[in-house]
């Protein structure tokens, strides 16, 4: 396995992190509306807690997105790792430094409203159900709504 490190994202990624949400194969079929047009923008990437994990050619394996909200609440809104990189620990290591992210921000815990199929993938990584999520707008599945207990 390459060498792999994890970084913080620049708006300069964004274009590299939209290309791999769009060919996302999680997202194919019934699931394609999710991430038709989707834009990982560079405000966004400015905005946000957004690491990387990169091999020693700065390729981009993975990425997540850390939202911390007023109040001291946060959200895992985005997490991928490229199909050619899964089973490689990477999903793990992104979620063990999300976790660490945002004990270092005084956040209790990390809300996650899952792909349904990442379920049993943020279930292993040491998140807990906490409901579902119905369906709304384009999304026309029931999705589950998942929690990482961080304190």
């Amino acid at each position: 396995m390459s060498s792999l490190s994890l970084r913080r994202a620049t708006a300069d990624d964004s274009q590299r992190l939209t290309r791999l949400v769009r060919k996302s194969g999680a997202y194919r079929g019934d699931y394609a509306v999710m991430v038709d047009g989707y834009v990982v923008g560079g405000p966004y990437i400015e905005h946000h807690r957004v690491h990387v994990a990169v091999d020693e050619r700065d390729r981009v394996l993975g990425f997540y997105a850390l939202v911390l909200e007023d109040g001291g609440e946060a959200e895992l809104d985005l997490a991928f790792v490229a199909d050619e990189a899964q089973g490689r620990g990477i999903g793990r290591m992104l979620m063990e430094h999300m976790v660490g992210e945002a004990r270092a921000a005084g956040i209790a815990s990390v809300k996650v409203v899952a792909h349904p199929p990442a379920e049993d993938f943020y279930l292993r990584t040491g998140a807990h159900r906490t409901g579902t999520v119905a369906p709304t707008g384009r999304i026309y599945w029931a999705r589950p709504e998942l929690r990482f207990d961080v304190a």
